[in-house]
């Protein structure tokens, strides 16, 4: 299989970029898979990376993640998007009452 890769390699040297490539293939794979297909993928991922690590390590990159969030955005960032959760939600309340 490799002396077949390096071949094909040979012979399209110069005419496609690794980027292409791996979109292409990308392109190919999806097509060749249903939905189903990549969700079941995803859930096993799942399923195995949370047997792996335990409870610390997801709080751990979760608080990393919610820190770079906060100094890549701002204070502003997070104003913005709460009132647009806050008018989402008072929209929400509001068609749900009966007064």
């Amino acid at each position: 299989m490799i002396e077949i890769a390096n071949n094909n390699q040979n012979q399209n040297q110069g005419n496609m970029s690794r980027e292409e490539a791996g979109r292409k293939g990308g392109e190919k794979t999806s097509r060749k898979y249903d939905h189903e297909h990549f969700e079941n993928i995803g859930q096993k991922g799942g399923e195995t990376t949370s047997q792996e690590y335990d409870q610390d390590h997801f709080e751990n990159i979760g608080q990393k993640g919610g820190e770079t969030t906060s100094k890549k955005y701002g204070e502003e960032h997070y104003e913005k998007i709460g009132s647009k959760g806050g008018r989402t939600s008072g929209k929400g309340s509001n068609n749900n009452s009966n007064s």
